[in-house]
């Protein structure tokens, strides 16, 4: 099956990006590197093109009631202009991903799932709404949209040059629409890289006009994971996925998105794990010997297998090499010393509180 390009694909060919797969997709896994890019994000501002995302669009009488009974938060208390996280769980409270929910300002809803999820999101809700004989509209619109973030703590003044409006009226979590360089944007103040910073969501035939307005450092995927990484964010299907390794909102340190009071599927399975507590939960590791742990490494305690490493790297912004693990609850107390076992060697790590990075 050949790869899905973002609307931006020649953009950054032309560019010289180096190009990878990821969801399905070819997107930029990098630019100029992956340091140059991520200490941009931290210190000054970058744009990602996340047009891998995917966007499906549940509008009609029933769409709230629709979202609300496919993902774990409160659906029914977005306003307009709203937005909130949110985990998609199975029958067991198992993730299948995690997204964000959009109230338009218009009133319909918005919501994204991962890379790659989008058609199986967009068969989920109709097979539901369906059964459920609700009425309600789902469109997977993820072709016609491009989505740009803007990271960093100059994204407010990166973005306003190219907008005929302020942006720092949009608060945490909240969207409104502005015109970016003549183009209608649906601007989210929400990101993944620990950073304040913006998600911009508009025609996909406009991509390469808005790209080119915002004049910061270009970055791919490859400074994108260290920047969720540090600050402590989930890659969908690696640190957790509902086939190789399940995990529940509990475990996976997001239990916050857990509304029980709604009538959620797998609603009635993490009430019982909210009652009964977790057995595992996700730790943050850094190692106090060289070297980097990485996924699927084996971690242990006095020579005892414990976990296994789900996501790990070589902090730019820390010096040191981080990662996360599932560990069992008795050996995630931050100071708690494990060892990670990388290509066949003891490394000695300390448990870290998450997020590693905080601004």
């Amino acid at each position: 099956m050949s790869l899905r390009t973002p609307p931006l694909g020649p953009t950054h060919a032309e560019a010289g990006a180096t190009l990878t797969e990821f969801g399905g997709w070819e997107m930029p896994v990098e630019f100029d590197s992956i340091r140059t890019e991520h200490e941009a994000v931290r210190e000054a501002a970058g744009k990602f093109d996340v047009s891998h995302m995917g966007e499906i669009v549940v509008s009609g009488p029933d769409a709230a009631e629709l979202l609300d009974r496919l993902t774990t938060n409160d659906v029914t208390a977005l306003e307009p202009g709203d937005a909130q996280y949110a985990a998609i769980t199975d029958e067991d409270g198992h993730m299948i991903d995690d997204t964000v929910i959009y109230r338009r300002p218009e009133g319909d809803y918005l919501f994204v799932p991962n890379a790659g999820h989008d058609e199986d999101a967009h068969e989920r809700w109709e097979t539901h709404r369906d059964a459920w004989e609700l009425e309600a509209t789902v469109e997977n619109e993820t072709e016609s949209y491009a989505m740009i973030a803007v990271q960093g703590p100059d994204a407010s003044d990166v973005l306003e040059d190219a907008t005929d409006a302020a942006v720092d009226d949009i608060s945490r979590f909240s969207a409104a629409y502005r015109d970016v360089v003549g183009v209608d944007a649906l601007v989210a103040r929400t990101g993944y890289t620990g950073e304040d910073g913006f998600e911009l969501l508009f025609d996909a035939d406009d991509a390469e006009a808005v790209w080119t307005a915002l004049d910061c450092q270009p970055c791919g995927l490859g400074s994108r994971d260290t920047l969720r990484l540090e600050a402590g964010f989930l890659l969908s299907g690696q640190d957790f996925n509902v086939e190789s390794n399940p995990r529940n909102p509990y475990e996976a340190g997001i239990g916050f998105v857990v509304d029980l009071e709604t009538e959620f599927v797998g609603r009635d399975a993490l009430a019982r794990v909210n009652e009964a507590g977790v057995d595992e939960r996700i730790a943050g590791l850094t190692l106090l010997d060289r070297g980097v742990a990485r996924h699927g490494y084996e971690v242990a305690v006095d020579g005892t297998p414990v976990g296994e490493v789900t996501s790990g790297t070589m902090s730019p912004t820390l010096g040191e090499a981080i990662a996360l693990a599932y560990l069992p609850v008795e050996y995630t107390e931050p100071g708690t010393e494990v060892d990670v076992l990388v290509r066949g060697n003891e490394k000695r790590a300390e448990v870290t509180g998450l997020p590693f990075y905080s601004r």
